[in-house]
C-alpha cells in the first residue's frame, strides 16, 4: 500500500481529503499539533478503513519532527496552515506558521527520498489577496482564471497576505529546482463551504456559515458583508478533497496551481440557501474552473446543493 502524509488532515478540508485517500486504499498519516486534543481528530476514527490511519503530533516549524513525518511517505499533502480571521498577533499566528512552515517543509522534502508527489492546499488568496473583493482594477463582474496576473495588497487581511507569500515561496522553489525527483502542484480553493465532519467549535469555515445563515455580525467586517451584500465565489469541501486527491495521484501536473471554484452568490442569497430557501438571483461565474475540469475531470456541484447540506 502506498502512504500519504496529510498535514492538517483533521481540519475542515483535511478531513475530507483523509477520507478520500482512505477510501482509495492508502495508508494515511495525519498530523496533529497537539495529540492530547483528541476532540480535534476523533471524528476520523469513525471513517471507513480507519485501521489504515495513524495520527502523529507535528509542529510544521520544527524540521526534525517534520522529517520524521514525511520520511516514509509516497505522497505528502500540506494543508496545515492556520485559517484565522480574528487574531491577536499576525506574525506569530499567521505569517510564521504559514511562511516559515512552508520554507521548512520545502527544505525537508527536498532532502527526503521516496516522495513522488507534493500537493499544497493554497487559497484563492494566493491569486487575489483582496478576495472577495475584485483583484486590482477588475470589477465584480470580471472573470478570473489561472491566466490572470496574481494580485496582492498590503491592505489585505494578514491571512490572505500570508497565503500569497507562501505561494510565492513555492513558486520560487519550483523555479530554482528544475531537476526535482518529485512533482509539486497546488490547489487554490475559493470560499470552501459544506458540512463539517467534526463537532469542533473552533472551525472557522463552520463559524462563517453559521454567522451568514443567521445574519449575525460579530464585527465590522461581517457587518460590511451584509451592508454591501457582498458576492462570494464558493466551492464545496468535498469537491476540494476530490480535486486534491486527483492532483496528488495524477502525473504530469508539476508546477500547476488550480483554482477550485463553482458559482458566485451574494451574501443575502447564501443566507437564504443556508436556511433552505430559494435564492433571489441566479448564480454568476466569476472565478472559473475550466482548467481543473479539463485536467482533473472534476464536476463541481452547484452551490445550492452545498449550502442546503449545511446543518447547524
Amino acid at each position: 500500500m502506498k502512504k500519504v502524509g496529510i498535514i492538517g488532515g483533521s481540519g475542515f478540508i483535511g478531513s475530507y481529503i483523509t477520507q478520500e485517500f482512505l477510501n482509495n486504499g492508502f495508508l494515511v498519516e495525519v498530523s496533529a499539533t497537539d495529540i492530547t486534543r483528541e476532540d480535534k481528530y476523533e471524528h476520523l476514527m469513525a471513517l471507513n478503513h480507519s485501521d489504515n490511519l495513524h495520527i502523529s503530533e507535528l509542529d510544521v516549524t520544527e524540521k526534525t519532527t517534520l522529517q520524521d513525518f514525511v520520511s516514509d511517505c509516497d505522497i505528502v499533502i500540506h494543508g496545515g496552515t492556520p485559517f484565522i480571521l480574528d487574531f491577536e498577533d499576525a506574525q506569530s499566528q499567521l505569517f510564521d506558521p504559514t511562511i516559515k512552515g512552508t520554507e521548512n517543509f520545502l527544505e525537508v522534502i527536498s532532502q527526503t527520498t521516496g516522495i513522488e508527489k507534493v500537493v499544497f492546499i493554497a487559497s484563492v488568496a494566493a491569486w487575489n489577496t483582496n478576495f472577495p473583493m475584485p483583484a486590482g482594477t477588475k470589477n465584480f463582474k470580471d472573470t478570473f482564471d489561472e491566466n490572470d496576473i496574481r494580485f496582492t495588497s498590503t491592505e489585505s487581511h494578514p491571512y490572505a497576505q500570508a497565503k500569497f507569500m507562501a505561494n510565492q515561496v513555492v513558486e520560487k522553489f519550483v523555479k530554482d529546482n528544475p531537476n526535482l525527483s518529485f512533482e509539486i502542484s497546488s490547489v487554490s480553493p475559493v470560499m470552501v463551504l459544506g458540512k463539517s465532519m467534526s463537532n469542533r467549535e473552533d472551525s472557522t469555515s463552520s463559524a462563517i456559515q453559521y454567522l451568514i445563515k443567521n445574519k449575525i455580525a460579530p464585527d465590522d467586517f461581517f457587518q460590511a458583508l451584509y451592508d454591501n451584500d457582498m458576492p462570494f465565489a464558493i466551492v464545496d469541501v468535498e469537491d476540494v478533497a476530490k480535486a486534491t486527491f486527483k492532483v496528488a495521484t495524477t502525473k504530469g501536473l508539476h508546477g500547476k496551481d488550480y483554482l477550485l471554484t463553482s458559482e458566485t452568490y451574494k451574501v443575502s442569497d447564501m443566507s437564504a440557501m443556508l436556511n433552505n430557501q430559494e435564492p433571489k438571483e441566479k448564480p454568476s461565474i466569476i472565478y472559473k474552473n475550466d482548467l481543473a475540469k479539463k485536467d482533473l475531470g472534476i464536476h463541481f456541484r452547484a452551490v445550492r446543493e452545498t449550502l442546503n447540506n449545511y446543518t447547524d
